[in-house]
This record gives structure tokens, C-alpha cells and sequence, in this order.
């Protein structure tokens, strides 16, 4: 019993990188330049830092999302929400253009069409990263849902 379950554990985990390698190929590697470039510019100024930082944490989630997860955070409040608005005009709109630029792109071909889905699932994401955590899928907390999964 164990055996089998290590089996599933290494297949899962074999699957999850060539999806992530397949991923960083054909968009994922443009995706988090993107992301990189919002930063960058965000930290010039000392108040968007904030912003700067949810874009690199993004940035990672855009170069190996396969095997991680989505989640909200619970005590997101009022600030979560600012910062959603700002971000929104400052980056979090170019970036939803460039993941649906992708996604046109990789749904040309029939290998594609599930990477597009996967950059489509990432667009909420895109506009609104504060009030939600990147988790490891493994290490959900039990009972917990996520936003937004690969």
C-alpha cells in the first residue's frame, strides 16, 4: 500500500514538472518578465514597494505554477482592498492583457489549449494578488478551497 502511494506521489510530481517546463516554454518565461518589469517599476517609488513585492511573489507563481495553489488569506481587510485598486491601475491591467495575449497564442494548437485554460485561470489572480496566499497544493489546510489551482 505504501509502494502505490509513493508511486502516485512520484508520477503526480513528474507530471507537475513537465506541465511547469511545457508552461515556462511556450508563455510562462514572458509572463514572468512581465510580472518582473511591474515590480521593478513599483519599488522605483518607495509607496508602491508593496506592490513591487505582490509582483515578484506573482512573478514566481507565473514562472512554475503547476503544483501550487491559490488560497485567501482570512485576514485581508480594508488595506487588501486599497491596494487591489491601486495595483489594479498601476500593473494589475497590463498584465491581464498579456496573460490573455498568451492564452490566444497557446490555444492555436491543441497541445496549447490547456495551457491557455491555465493562463486564463491565472487572470484573477493577476489583477487582484492582494488577500490571497501561493501555497504548495500538499501543503493545503485541510477544508480549505482554493481560489485557484494548477
Amino acid at each position: 500500500m505504501a509502494a502505490s502511494a509513493a508511486t502516485r506521489l512520484t508520477k503526480g510530481t513528474t507530471v507537475r514538472t513537465l506541465l511547469n517546463l511545457v508552461w515556462l516554454v511556450f508563455g510562462g518565461f514572458w509572463l514572468f518578465l512581465g510580472y518582473v518589469a511591474a515590480g521593478i517599476l513599483c519599488c522605483l517609488l518607495i509607496v508602491t514597494i508593496p506592490l513591487g513585492v505582490a509582483s515578484f511573489r506573482m512573478a514566481s507563481y507565473a514562472l512554475w505554477p503547476f503544483g501550487r495553489a491559490v488560497i485567501s488569506t482570512p485576514t485581508a481587510g480594508t488595506g487588501s482592498l486599497l491596494a487591489n485598486v491601486v495595483w489594479f491601475v498601476v500593473a494589475g491591467w497590463w498584465l491581464a492583457l498579456g496573460h490573455i495575449a498568451t492564452a490566444i497564442a497557446q490555444a492555436v494548437t491543441i497541445i496549447g489549449i490547456p495551457l491557455a485554460v491555465a493562463n486564463l485561470k491565472l487572470l484573477p489572480v493577476s489583477v487582484m494578488p492582494f488577500g490571497k496566499q501561493i501555497v504548495p497544493t500538499d501543503a493545503l489546510p485541510v477544508g480549505q478551497r482554493p481560489l485557484h489551482s494548477l
